[in-house]
This record gives structure tokens, sequence and C-alpha cells, in this order.
């Protein structure tokens, strides 16, 4: 396993883990009758979505 091979499951880690923590944070704002989206939330969300792009750049430079 390669460099990077081994960077990209990390970060395939960490957004699960960010993913996780989004549910959470979701979960307790139903459980506290909250009407908006928490602002924690979209940016635990926008982290998991840059994760997400970061692990795309790097699949397509191991294949490349």
């Amino acid at each position: 396993m390669d460099q990077i091979d081994v960077i990209t499951d990390k970060l395939q880690n960490i957004s699960e883990e960010l993913n996780d923590l989004a549910m959470l944070i979701l979960s307790e704002a139903i459980a506290n009758s909250e009407r908006e989206r928490p602002a924690m939330e979209k940016k635990v969300s926008q982290a998991r979505r840059a994760v997400e792009k970061a692990i795309q750049h790097l699949s397509a430079t191991s294949t490349d």
C-alpha cells in the first residue's frame, strides 16, 4: 500500500466520523424540538464534503 492509499484510508475514516457527528447533532436537535438545521451540523457536513473531495482528488491521482 503506497502513501496515497494510506492517506486516503485515513480520510475515509475521518469522513465517516464527521458523518456520525453530523447525525448526532441532528438527532440532538430533533430531541430538543429545534425547528432549524443546527449551524454546527452545517459546518460539520461542509467539512465532510471537503474531505470527500480530497479523497476523490487523491483517488484520481493514484490511477494516473
